[in-house]
């Protein structure tokens, strides 16, 4: 049985993609509630090791093996069969039993993501003005394509790798969602970062299955739903968007600064998908050239929303109506940015999104 959904009123209110280059959780929080404070997130800190991509949301999973900063898996021990059997008795205990889950071993340690223990120590303190909290895990079609046998083949190429992969990234998003319901009484929205779906149609991926990703992807986003949070895709170059925009998930989050000329070529799919109260996280602060992070003014990005909204309007769709659909992001993470570049995007966020919203709203 679902737990009932609290649906975000998006209204242009901003928030991050997860990574930041500061110093310790601490300074990442104060850093987050200083520019985005209606929808705050837990940080991720990929300077520290357990922090990276693969390494967050691998703890509990058999058959990874993590040595020195890249994990790879090996199913071929003597004791996978067993730590298989194991893996598969818990996951049918917690869907089973969904009270049973934040003791589970689908949790995500303090030592593999101590933001999110911070922010919820935080609830009493921030959690009466808040519109939403966000978290973040590692897609599934990025981990397995990330991680590797010992003969370099892909993770996602091995059946029974591929769907222990898929279930555990789906138990640890619903672990974040309830454990984060647990502290705040507002819309829990959970994304699913998949930067490696920008890999589709390359050679590298020729002969991966669009039904397969689909299917993966469902069944996170079913396990986000299940303990009441909002599911959002986050791709931070281009894809195949209708993908995305039929599935079930409840936000988009794409980078808007760089690939909108291709988001926009799908402007019947994006209208069917705001039509059903779905969410776009624009993401037209940029993070990848610090060239463009230190020409770009508010000013300069308000104006590049208003064009870029022009040509999705069309129909119910005006400006006001789509900002109503819409959070206002950066188009990334900003771990791998100097701090006061990143500081300067975080900033950028905060004043794009709230002279939109002075305008439109």
């Amino acid at each position: 049985m679902e737990t009932h959904i609290k649906k975000i009123i998006a209204n242009g209110l901003p928030t991050l993609i997860g990574s930041l280059p500061a110093a310790n959780h601490q300074q990442a929080l104060d850093w987050i509630l200083e520019t985005t404070p209606e929808i705050p997130l837990w940080p991720q800190l990929p300077a520290i090791p357990q922090e990276r991509m693969l390494n967050q949301f691998i703890e509990g999973l058999p058959g990874i093996v993590e040595s020195g900063f890249h994990p790879y898996f090996d199913i071929n021990t003597d004791d996978f069969s067993a730590a298989q059997l194991s893996f598969y008795e818990d996951y049918l205990k917690v869907t089973e039993h969904p009270g049973e889950l934040l003791g589970s071993r689908f949790k995500t340690s303090p030592e593999r993501a101590g933001g999110i223990y911070l922010l919820a120590e935080k609830a009493e303190e921030i959690g009466s003005r808040l519109a939403a909290v966000k978290g973040q895990v590692t897609g599934p079609f990025t981990m397995l394509t990330g991680i590797t046998d010992a003969d370099k083949k892909l993770g996602y190429y091995d059946p029974s790798f591929r769907d222990i992969v898929v279930k555990g990234i789906a138990m640890k998003a619903a672990w974040q969602v309830a454990y984060l319901r647990q502290a705040y009484d507002v819309p829990v929205l959970l994304f699913i970062d998949e930067p490696a779906l920008a890999g589709l149609g390359s050679s590298s991926f020729i002969s991966v299955s669009v039904d397969d990703i689909s299917q993966d992807l469902a069944e996170v986003t079913g396990a986000i739903h299940s303990r009441g949070g909002l599911a959002g895709v986050h791709v931070c170059a281009n894809t195949d968007w209708n993908i995305l925009l039929t599935s079930d998930i409840d936000i988009l989050s794409f980078d808007a600064y760089s690939y909108f000329d291709k988001f926009i070529t799908c402007k019947s799919l994006i209208h069917s998908f705001l039509g059903r109260g779905a969410v776009i996280a624009w993401g037209i602060i940029p993070t990848a050239e610090p060239a463009h992070i230190e020409k770009e003014t508010p000013d300069s990005l308000v104006s590049r929303w208003e064009k870029q909204a022009a040509l999705l309007s069309g129909g119910k769709w005006d400006f006001k109506a789509l900002l109503q659909q819409t959070i206002i992001t950066p188009s990334c993470g900003t771990g791998s940015l100097l701090p006061e570049l990143a500081r300067k995007v975080l900033l950028l966020t905060k004043e794009v999104s709230a002279e939109l919203r002075s305008r439109y709203l």
